[in-house]
């Protein structure tokens, strides 16, 4: 490697060279590498605030939401389990600091192998394999000779790391039993003067300058608070009288003798020919003046504002939702680009110590970090039965898609956004809709069994009289949920809670409804809303507050009798529990968010009131 000669300037050079001409004297047109060492970028973090937070803030949002097995077994919960047993999101986070303040970090595979300067073989891992992982920095591991094979994996990094045990023996680690994370990746390998910088630099390295600004800021600022009031008298002959040292001492004991007498009765004694006055510093000006040396650290380290204050602030540092959003972004965007394949050696070693094997179709996902609150979960989940209705054929449209293939999509999607917390397990309990449903060959039989030894009288009684049609069904834990609205101060409650399916002004054969039993499975005629899911209350019509809540049952029941010829005076249909006519100030109040429990369907005609 060629050396390479630090040179360091400052502006002096130009305030000298460019006298007389257009040119800022001020201005430099050089930059030097700051000097960080180890003890400075120590004391920094466990001294001052700043430094700590651009340090540990994105570490740790990177693995806030952590990820999400996805498999097609049963092996996503010894995987878990496993990743508790070796703490892996912990050891990760630690690494992820410790890369950021120092430079780089790693965090050793231990699978009780004595040779640890062999290369590891995921494929060799048996389960319970991995033993331990272990967090070492750059300070504790030195590089070896660099890569410099085009065709090898570590291009570019070096072919060895060397561990200095408890005593001075050097221990040397293949890199493949390493996840090696860096702090700002150097550029160039080349441009580094030592090999020990292919790890990286430390993150506060680019962001000490306007910390420190920021810092000075803030103290000048602290400085002139004791300064906010000054009293200023004006004495005759005071300038000339100071040769005299016993005018010196007595003028002292004078305005202390004042100060004394001012403090107690609030009076001010003065010679009739000294003048006093009091003058107050205005710092109007000066929180701007901090909000924009914190808004150029927020900028150097990447951390909006609203995230590295702890809250949102004001003036000319305001910042909104959109910044927060841009951040998780890019933390998304790292997590794929950095970590993921970071960590894909150490993954493959962890699903077979869990497992014993390895299923192609184990994976994982990170976690959104940016949570949608629950009036945009509920609204997302209406968009998406919005848009089942209207592929499966809804206000009497023909459907775009097959119903059953359409019920396994939103069964998978509805698991795997959260949306109906449980419904994995109720389908494993109760079966998909195609599951339920008679084939073909089953309609056969029971439309011959039907039609056979049936009088012709008999048969057209199967017509029903046409009449207009009100499904509903009674809240049967209405106290628990009276006693919740009690809680919230919900006003006036209606006394029958209850949900409404259909309310068709549009006569209709009910016969041609067909029954909730039949549809789906049933308790004693009862169905069951588990506990969370998207909740939210709102005002809808003439009713001030509902509950609105996420039920695919009740949504595909509803479709089912409007696709039988019953009518919808609304749009859409969502799924609410009537609370109250009265004002209530929606802003303070809670969703209720606990199991609802929901009795048989009641047919009745529409009562128009």
């Amino acid at each position: 490697m060629a050396n390479v000669i630090s040179i360091f300037r400052d502006s002096l050079t130009n305030l000298v060279s460019r006298l007389g001409t257009d040119r800022d004297k001020a201005a430099g047109s050089y930059y030097g590498l700051p000097i960080l060492d180890d003890t400075q970028l120590l004391n920094a973090y466990r001294g001052a605030w700043l430094p700590r937070k651009i340090v540990d803030i994105p570490a740790f949002d990177s693995v806030r939401a952590w990820r999400d097995w996805q498999s097609d077994g049963d092996q996503i919960e010894d995987i878990e389990t496993e990743e508790n047993r070796l703490n892996v999101r912990g050891k990760v986070l630690e690494a992820r600091v410790k890369a950021r303040l120092w430079g780089g970090a790693a965090i050793h595979i231990g699978v009780g192998d004595p040779n640890l300067a062999e290369p590891l073989e995921a494929a060799r891992i048996k389960k319970s394999g991995i033993k331990y992982l272990t967090v070492l920095t750059r300070r504790q591991l030195s590089t070896g000779e660099i890569d410099r094979d085009p065709g090898s994996e570590w291009y570019g990094k070096p072919k060895v790391y060397n561990l200095t045990a408890g005593t001075d023996a050097q221990v040397a680690i293949h890199p493949s039993r390493l996840v090696i994370f860096a702090g700002n990746a150097q550029p160039d390998v080349d441009l580094a003067a030592s090999s020990e910088l292919v790890w990286g630099d430390s993150v506060l390295l680019s962001v000490m300058e306007a910390i420190k600004q920021a810092d000075n800021t803030s103290a000048n600022i602290a400085s002139l608070v004791f300064e906010a009031k000054v009293d200023i008298i004006r004495i005759p002959n005071f300038m000339a009288s100071l040769a005299n040292e016993d005018y010196k001492r007595k003028i002292l004991e004078r305005y202390t003798l004042a100060n004394t007498s001012k403090g107690i009765n609030g009076t001010l004694m003065l010679d009739k020919e000294e003048e006093y006055e009091s003058k107050a510093t205005s710092f109007a000006t000066l929180p701007d003046v901090l909000d924009r040396f914190l808004q150029i650290v927020s900028g150097a380290a990447d951390i909006p504002a609203t995230r590295l204050l702890g809250q949102s602030p004001a003036g000319m540092n305001a910042t909104g939702e959109s910044d927060l959003r841009n951040y998780y972004d890019r933390l998304s965007a790292m997590q794929q680009v950095e970590m993921t394949p970071a960590m894909h050696r150490l993954d493959e070693c962890l699903i077979r110590s869990a497992t014993g094997a390895r299923d192609a179709s184990i994976y994982y996902e990170w976690a959104p970090l940016w949570g949608m609150s629950e009036t945009e979960k509920a609204t997302v989940f209406k968009a998406k039965a919005d848009a089942a209705r209207a592929l499966a054929g809804g206000n009497g449209q023909s459907p775009l898609l097959p119903i059953d293939a359409l019920s396994e999509a939103l069964v998978n999607t509805f698991v795997e956004d959260g949306s109906l917390p449980g419904l994995e397990a109720a389908i494993e309990t109760f079966g998909t809709l195609a599951e339920q449903e008679p084939s073909e060959e089953e309609l056969a039989a029971a439309a011959a069994n039907q039609n056979a030894d049936v009088p012709p009288q008999r048969k057209a009684a199967n017509d029903a009289e046409p009449r207009t049609l009100y499904v509903r069904r009674d809240v049967v834990n209405a106290a628990e949920i009276k006693a919740w609205a009690r809680e919230q101060g919900i006003p006036d409650l209606v006394p029958d809670l209850h949900v409404t399916i259909v309310y068709s002004r549009t006569p209709i054969d009910w016969i041609k409804a067909g029954n909730a039993s039949e549809w789906g499975p049933a308790n004693n005629g009862q169905l069951l809303i588990p506990p969370g899911g998207p909740r939210v209350v709102e005002p809808l019509g003439n009713m001030t507050a509902v509950l609105m809540f996420a039920s695919s049952q009740l949504c595909w029941r509803h479709e089912e009798i409007v696709r039988a010829g019953a009518s919808h005076d609304f749009e859409d249909y969502q799924p609410h529990i009537s609370l109250t006519k009265a004002a209530v100030d929606l802003t303070k109040i809670e969703p209720y968010r606990g199991k609802i429990v929901l009795g048989p369907e009641v047919f009745e005609e529409v009562k128009e009131t």
